[in-house]
């Protein structure tokens, strides 16, 4: 189990993203294990961000508000950034789709 000091790039974009927008629901995943990097790689996350920030907002600008709040860290490491951008009425508390496996890069 990797520690807090470990989850540098994660604790970060959490931090981050809660001062941004005051998420209603703010789920974080690192899933660099499912691609071929180091272990306790902090490579590629997925987000899962419910904020009233995004109400008529289509999703390529909700897109856009996430992706610009994590400009760094997309340009020092991370290397794939999931998101799911919802109001909170449009939020359901269901499981949210798994990302497929990686496919070595490429497109392979």
């Amino acid at each position: 189990m990797m520690s807090a000091a470990s989850k540098c790039v994660e604790n970060c974009i959490r931090t981050k993203l809660q001062n941004r927008f005051d998420p209603k629901v703010l789920q974080l995943v690192n899933e660099s294990y499912m691609h071929n990097v180091p272990k306790n790689s902090e490579t590629h996350f997925k987000v899962v961000i419910v904020s009233n920030e995004f109400d008529g907002l289509p999703l390529i600008k909700r897109h856009r508000l996430v992706n610009e709040t994590l400009s760094d860290e997309l340009k020092n490491g991370v290397h794939a950034l999931s998101i799911v951008a919802k109001t909170p009425s449009q939020w359901k508390d269901e499981p949210i789709e798994s990302s497929p496996g990686c496919r070595g890069g490429f497109g392979k």
